[in-house]
C-alpha cells in the first residue's frame, strides 16, 4: 500500500479545479495547514484544505455578529472543504488577513521549488569553495543580492576561516538588509582581523598591523588607540 507525501498532495490538488464556496460561490483557495493543534486537539485530519476568502461571504462578513453574540468574542468564520469530499466546516479567524499566510497557489509553489533548488546548488557551490580555499568565490557569493539568504549567510560564515584582509572593506561596506547576515559579516571580519593580527585606524578605517605605532595611511599616531 503506498502513501503520497505532502508534495504529492499538493501537485495533486494544484492540477484540479478548485471547488466553489457553498456560502458565496466564489472559487475557494488551497490552504495549507499550519503546524498547530485545532479545536479537539487531534489536528485538521489533512495538509491541506480548500477555504473560502471572500471577505463578502456571509460565514464571514456575518459571522462577525454571530461569534459576538454566542461567544463574546472577537472573530468570524472562513468556510472550509476537505479536499475529495462535500465536508463543510468552518474555521474561526481573528481578523481580515487571518489565515491568509498559508494561502497556496501554483506561482507561489514554483517560487518555493526555484528557492529551495537555488540553496541547495549554492551550498553544492560552497562545499567547492570550501575545498578549494577559493575565498574571493564566498566573498562574492556573500555580496549577491540574487543569493538566497541562507546561501549569503553560510558564505560569510565561511569567511571566518578563509576570508582575507582584501574581503574586510566590502565586507564592511555592504547594506546587508538583513540582520542574520549582517551579524555574520561582523564576525567574519573579526575573525579575519584575528588570524591576520590586524585592526582598522581608528582615524581614516584602513586596515593596520594591531601592533602599529603610527597608521600607514593617515599618517596618525595609533598606539594605545
Amino acid at each position: 500500500m503506498s502513501f503520497e507525501t505532502r508534495e504529492e498532495v499538493l501537485e495533486n490538488l494544484l492540477r484540479q479545479p478548485k471547488p466553489s464556496c457553498p456560502q458565496c460561490g466564489q472559487e475557494m483557495s488551497i490552504w495549507e495547514v499550519p503546524p498547530i493543534n485545532f479545536s479537539d486537539g487531534l489536528g485538521w485530519g489533512a495538509p491541506f484544505l480548500y477555504v473560502c476568502f471572500n471577505d463578502d461571504c456571509p460565514a464571514f462578513s456575518q459571522g462577525w455578529d454571530e461569534i459576538k453574540e454566542n461567544y463574546a468574542h472577537t472573530a468570524s468564520t472562513r468556510c472550509l472543504i476537505y479536499p475529495g469530499t462535500t465536508q463543510v466546516e468552518y474555521m474561526p479567524v481573528f481578523g481580515r488577513d487571518g489565515g491568509k499566510g498559508q494561502i497556496l497557489d501554483r506561482e507561489l509553489v514554483e517560487r518555493q521549488k526555484a528557492e529551495e533548488e537555488a540553496i541547495k546548488s549554492g551550498f553544492r557551490e560552497l562545499a567547492e569553495c570550501y575545498t578549494e580555499k577559493n575565498h574571493e568565490r564566498m566573498l562574492s557569493m556573500t555580496l549577491d543580492a540574487a543569493r538566497p539568504m541562507r546561501v549569503r549567510v553560510k558564505a560569510a560564515q565561511m569567511l571566518k576561516d578563509f576570508g582575507q584582509v582584501e574581503s574586510i572593506e566590502p565586507l564592511k561596506n555592504l547594506k546587508a538588509g538583513n540582520s542574520i547576515l549582517a551579524k555574520a559579516i561582523e564576525e567574519a571580519v573579526a575573525a579575519i582581523h584575528e588570524r591576520t593580527f590586524t585592526r582598522e585606524c581608528p582615524f581614516c578605517a584602513e586596515v593596520i598591523k594591531i601592533r602599529a605605532n603610527v597608521c600607514k595611511h593617515c599618517g596618525k599616531e595609533v598606539a594605545g588607540v
